[in-house]
């Protein structure tokens, strides 16, 4: 079965964020986030102008405290005339608050808005003692909706696989449900306060998972009759190629389905080596004369003798990180809409061994096949109390010879734990210079230094296997 490939935007409302607008009736806009310290005023500034000549549209910054907001404010000053700043708030309610009145737009994360963080609890609620805990969410949140009103300050509500609330895992569980109605809960709020200037991101480091997420919100909000832009992005999705395949797989499948109104690539390397591949990704999808449209690619589904669908992707794009993208934006999503569980990839321009090689790339970022290590690692923040691209390098290099496990590199405990469920170790910054390794969701060795982690880690590896 030959394929059409063909695109069209799911409509939304429009939400302002600063001097700009996103929605279905503005450019899919592209951002980053800043992985300086928010209190290093010089370093951001000068970190930000090289994202803004990347092409950056937004810029997001760490807020952990008010320190961070006040911070925030001399960057401001300095990068006004250029793009909005959004405020990135965890855990403290008060300084969304304070960061409305000083930024474009705050992102808050409906799993630690008001809930304590995640301890991996189950809490038998009764259905009053529910209603009472959404109660209590409803007044929160309204005080912030009435200070971004005054301040026309925009909201991102943030939804991470690895940072839901206990009180959403103990009724829905660690499933796309759960996150779904962590986002509802606080947009019938919105709704009922007329407050419009919200957009909602579902992320998580399972592309699949966030792809089934966000396609069940898009038909609950639809359900609901209502229409908010979408952020894109698949969290904690690596470096190198590794990294931009995890993540052309997953926005790729949304933005392939219509949805997506600004989009974030996140890597582990400079924020400023996200952009040109994000636009890459925005411009495949929203340029007429793409190959997606001028007959140059071929996709199809075909039916093996064994009852399993191949997908079948041809191609002449000459450019191979180009053509990498292309291949991963648009084979996840047919891999798995089809049931497909074989992937080949035909280029004239690039030989049959390295194009066997990005296959079995693209079937394990689709969580469809594994055959080598695979590495969960954050893209970095001014939370990161360490080299998190020297670390990575030194866990990959030590780690990379142990064909099927899955190992999470990240940078702090904000999403840490959580995002690294499925992995099978956990190396997590604790503080400065400092690492928790994790078996799991278990933590088994804290706060150790971090000269001794790696070590550490590849001892508690092998112990497992004995």
């Amino acid at each position: 079965m030959q394929l059409k490939l063909t695109y069209q935007r799911r409509k939304t409302h429009p939400v302002e964020v600063g001097n700009i607008c996103l929605g279905s009736d503005y450019p899919i806009r592209v951002q980053t986030m800043a992985n300086t310290s928010t209190n290093d005023i010089d370093a951001s500034v000068e970190q930000a102008r090289r994202c803004i000549e990347a092409g950056a549209e937004l810029l997001r910054y760490t807020t952990q405290g008010m320190r961070e907001v006040e911070s925030l404010r001399e960057i401001h000053e300095q990068v006004l005339t250029s793009v909005p700043l959004v405020a990135d708030v965890h855990f403290q309610a008060d300084v969304a608050d304070a960061a409305a009145q000083v930024v474009e737009k705050v992102r808050i994360n409906p799993g630690n808005y008001i809930d304590p963080a995640r301890k991996f609890k189950h809490i038998d609620y009764s259905n009053t003692e529910y209603r009472q805990e959404l109660q209590r969410l409803r007044e929160r949140f309204t005080r912030l909706l009435d200070i971004c009103r005054e301040h026309h300050t925009a909201i991102r509500l943030g939804v991470n696989h690895g940072s839901l609330s206990d009180r959403i895992m103990s009724r829905y569980g660690d499933t796309p449900a759960g996150m779904v109605e962590s986002v509802m809960e606080f947009l019938r709020v919105a709704e009922d306060e007329h407050f419009p200037n919200i957009v909602i991101s579902i992320k998580a480091s399972n592309t699949r998972v966030m792809v089934d997420t966000v396609r069940l919100l898009v038909r609950e909000m639809k359900h609901e009759k209502m229409d908010y832009p979408l952020h894109l992005g698949v969290t904690e999705a690596g470096e190198g190629e590794d990294g931009r395949i995890k993540s052309a797989v997953g926005i790729g499948a949304l933005l392939a389905d219509g949805y997506g109104d600004t989009i974030r690539v996140s890597l582990s390397e400079a924020p400023e080596n996200e952009i040109p591949v994000a636009r890459d990704l925005v411009d495949y999808f929203a340029d007429d004369e793409s190959p997606r449209y001028d007959g140059s690619v071929v996709a199809e589904v075909l039916d093996n003798i064994g009852g399993n669908a191949e997908v079948r992707y041809s191609s002449y794009e000459s450019d191979w990180e180009l053509f990498c993208l292309q291949a991963a934006a648009e084979c996840g999503r047919l891999l798995w809409d089809y049931k497909a569980t074989e992937l080949t990839l035909v280029n004239p321009n690039f030989s049959e061994s390295k194009l066997n090689f990005l296959s079995k790339d693209i079937l394990q970022a689709a969580r469809v096949r594994m055959y080598k290590t695979e590495y969960i690692s954050c893209p970095g923040c001014g939370r990161t109390l360490f080299d998190l691209e020297k670390t990575i390098h030194e866990v990959k290099e030590a780690t990379r010879h142990l064909e099927g496990l899955k190992i999470g590199i990240m940078g702090c405990i904000v999403n840490g734990p959580g995002e690294m469920a499925d992995a099978d170790y956990g190396y997590v910054g604790a503080g400065r210079e400092r690492v928790s390794l994790y078996r799991g969701k278990e933590c088994v060795l804290k706060n150790i230094p971090q000269e001794e982690a790696v070590e550490q880690l590849l001892k508690l590896i092998e112990q497992d296997k004995q």
